[in-house]
């Protein structure tokens, strides 16, 4: 019954999107580059009280979650399960536990109605975003990938090809936002939250830059967020009061500017016109504006997905799926989840 060979391609195909990374279990529909719905049910209130996501209890809400959330896609799109023509699905990275229970429903739900399963690395659902914002997009352009996991600078060659030209060589940008959060009493999710308090300060504490030294290819946070540490360790140790905002305010400058310094100069090496970006911390206000400034200054055109397409979703899924479906990347009913996968 289930034949990957078998399966026709269509030029605007309906295609089902399904994500349980983490702790948002999320559906949505496109139809070719057109959103059609996207909807969310999330456990962030509930990880809120343990600090940070708690995989058995992410796991659970997803189970609990899942059935309810892609009813509500397909009514909002207003569309019927058979008359899909897809269901793309994240198999990693993430959670384990949370990730097989979205593939195990995308598996049950793609055989039932006999239509192709498309496995898509959450990473790439981040870099698809953007066609969320402009439905005419198309490469060569490059992208800022800022997330909890990964932070690099690529140029995308093509719909499916991109080359890595700069990346952390340790902790990404939205981990070390976490950590900086929790160092400063903060609560979960700590992203949001930095950037509230950064509102209230001054850029007036001398911190690394995020940029490696005498390196125009790698980052560093890990250095970063341990000097963030430092100062507040050692301010506590003079028995003075440090101005948590300040403290949050120069960790944002130091932690985002250099990737955006950096993104246009790709842009500009690499002769290319348009630059993205997409991940979690593609949400946060201080690097949109920095980023549209530098590129309104250099003369490139920037597309970045909304705010609410940054944090995790299934929409930026549906709309890598969208690109795997065109290029005939089918799955088979054997695809299993995995934690880590390789960003390039």
């Amino acid at each position: 019954m289930y034949d990957i060979k078998s399966f026709k391609i269509k030029k605007e195909p309906l295609i089902l999107g399904i994500e349980s990374s983490c702790d948002e279990t999320a559906a949505a529909v496109i139809f070719g580059r057109k959103l059609l719905s996207s909807e969310i049910i999330s456990s962030a209130t509930e990880q809120a009280k343990y600090g940070g996501v708690v995989p058995e209890i992410a796991s659970r809400a997803h189970t609990e979650a899942v059935d309810e959330v892609v009813s509500a896609a397909l009514k909002s799109a207003g569309v019927q399960p058979n008359e899909l023509d897809a269901v793309a699905v994240t198999y990693g990275a993430g959670l384990l536990g949370a990730l097989l229970v979205g593939l195990s429903f995308a598996k049950a739900f793609a055989y039932s109605l006999n239509i192709p399963l498309i496995a898509v690395n959450h990473i790439r659902g981040h870099l698809a975003a953007a066609y969320l914002s402009d439905e005419n997009l198309k490469p060569p352009f490059i992208t800022l990938l800022a997330s909890g996991g990964h932070t690099a600078i690529l140029h995308t060659k093509t719909f499916t090809q991109f080359k890595v030209l700069a990346a952390t060589c340790d902790d990404a940008a939205g981990e070390a936002f976490d950590k900086v959060a929790r160092v400063l009493g903060l609560p979960y999710p700590g992203g949001v939250n930095v950037e509230r308090l950064a509102l209230e300060g001054k850029p007036s504490i001398k911190l690394p830059s995020a940029l490696v030294r005498a390196s125009k290819t790698k980052f560093s946070y890990s250095g970063l967020k341990t000097a963030v540490i430092n100062a507040m360790h050692n301010a506590a140790q003079r028995g003075e009061t440090i101005d948590k905002g300040d403290v949050a305010c120069s960790f944002q400058h130091s932690a985002i500017d250099p990737l955006v310094k950096r993104t246009v100069e790709c842009a500009l090496e690499k002769g290319v016109k348009t630059v993205t970006a997409g991940g979690g911390v593609v949400a946060n206000g201080y690097l949109r504006e920095s980023l549209k400034r530098a590129c309104d200054a250099a003369g490139l055109k920037l597309v970045l997905p909304e705010k609410k397409y940054c944090t995790d979703n299934a929409a930026m899924i549906a709309a890598e799926g969208l690109t795997q479906y065109l290029d005939g990347k089918f799955s088979p009913l054997s695809l299993n989840a995995t934690a880590h996968i390789p960003l390039a």
